[in-house]
């Protein structure tokens, strides 16, 4: 029956919500790998204060212990921003379609704008990781590149047993995919390796050197993309109000407005922890 309601229009609100808000927790990869905040509100800062470490010293069987200064200092701080997206249901199509279509139709166009903004910009702060770099613009990905990044991100946190995590672009993962299967014009990796790829382990995430490697779909910056491997610290995600839906009868326009509304913040928080690689990642022909 086509929708010719107010109260028709007003009773998706939530859905919409629900749905666009889905789609940003099922669909976006960056907020998962991130220190993730939400015990805060409005618009304040939100600074990270660093110590200065200690140094260690030997000492004799009665040797009082030499104190040292161990004082804060203030390193990064997140600025929240307000995105926001909405969609005109003029009372024409409202008339015409069902009320599910516009639901879908609008949950997955605003839901997919907040994931595209959320990726783009958590995506962007890896360039500012400091633990070391790898590559440069131009740079076709390796997987002796890879290795490389994962070593030195480890000995940035110095540890083995510390989790951590390897963005790059899906066009990078296409050019390492066929370096490691039947695609490449020789095949001279791991059988464990050529299986996992052959099989489509490779679609989403893989693992390589114990890393689960992921794969971005951020547009690059011009025709490179830079991401890195870190540990969860490196980077934060502080949400402030999540998606917002709100419907809104627009009289003079003869429609409905679907607005969406988020406040967040994002950046950089223990820098130093991560090792940001640069590689070429222009679009996959052959």
């Amino acid at each position: 029956m086509p929708m010719s309601l107010w109260s028709d229009v007003s009773a998706i609100a939530n859905a919409v919500q629900e749905d666009a808000y889905f789609i940003v927790r099922q669909m976006a990869v960056m907020p998962r790998l991130v220190t993730t905040y939400n015990d805060m509100t409005g618009g304040n800062l939100r600074k990270n204060y660093a110590f200065n470490s200690v140094t260690v010293n030997e000492a004799g069987e009665a040797d009082d212990i030499v104190h040292q200064a161990f004082t804060p200092s203030a390193a990064q701080t997140l600025t929240p921003i307000e995105i926001t997206a909405g969609v005109l249901v003029t009372d024409l199509r409202r008339d015409s379609e069902l009320p599910e279509s516009i639901m879908a139709d609008a949950a997955r166009e605003l839901g997919m704008g907040a994931v595209d903004k959320i990726e783009t910009d958590l995506c962007g702060d890896m360039a500012s990781l400091t633990g070391g770099t790898i590559g440069a613009a131009g740079t076709v990905i390796t997987w002796g590149y890879v290795a490389a990044a994962i070593t030195r991100a480890r000995a940035a946190n110095k540890s083995n047993s510390i989790p951590l995590a390897c963005v790059i672009h899906a066009y990078q993962a296409a050019v390492l995919a066929k370096a490691a299967s039947v695609a490449g014009a020789s095949v001279v990796n791991g059988p464990a390796l050529q299986d996992a790829v052959n099989a489509g382990a490779m679609a989403q995430v893989f693992s390589f050197l114990g890393v689960p490697v992921y794969q971005s779909f951020t547009s690059p910056t011009g025709t490179d993309f830079t991401g890195g491997v870190f540990p969860r610290a490196s980077l934060a995600l502080d949400w402030r109000r999540p998606i917002r839906i709100e419907v809104a009868r627009d009289a003079s326009r003869r429609g409905t407005e679907i607005n969406m509304s988020a406040v967040y913040a994002h950046g950089v928080w223990r820098p130093e922890l991560g090792v940001k690689m640069t590689f070429d990642a222009a679009a996959p022909t052959a």
